[in-house]
């Protein structure tokens, strides 16, 4: 049996609906625009976050996943390891695995961002 093709994939902003994922409160949603359930990728979940004033995802730690945040509007607190630090438009952030962190905005305004995360699971190989 030949291994199939990935398809590439041209998709709009406007066509995915907004999800709140586990563990992400009080308006913290997310467009998920390429991950396994809706294209042919193995390796990263791609992904822009819209939190409204007040929203944010607990406190959490990924084993094998790496992340990158890149905020693209507005501003909050990115805690990473117990420490809060403010994150504004144009900040970009790495996580590696092992890292605890959380995104809260804690300003007045949406805060958006998008998340880049690899490889797709967190479960050890």
């Amino acid at each position: 049996m030949a291994n199939k093709k990935a398809r590439a994939l041209v998709r709009n902003i406007a066509e995915v609906p907004w999800k709140e994922y586990p563990g992400h409160f009080g308006g913290a949603l997310s467009k998920p625009l390429v991950d396994p359930e809706n294209s042919d990728t193995r390796l990263i979940d791609y992904r822009i976050s819209s939190y409204q004033p007040m929203a944010h995802v607990a406190t959490h730690v990924h084993a094998v996943q790496e992340q990158v945040y890149h905020v693209l509007d507005g501003e909050g607190l990115m805690e990473l390891d117990g420490e809060p630090r403010v994150v504004r438009r144009h900040d970009v952030i790495f996580i590696p695995p092992g890292v605890e962190h959380a995104m809260y905005n804690s300003g007045l305004d949406d805060l958006v961002f998008v998340v880049v995360t690899t490889p797709v699971s967190d479960a050890p190989a």
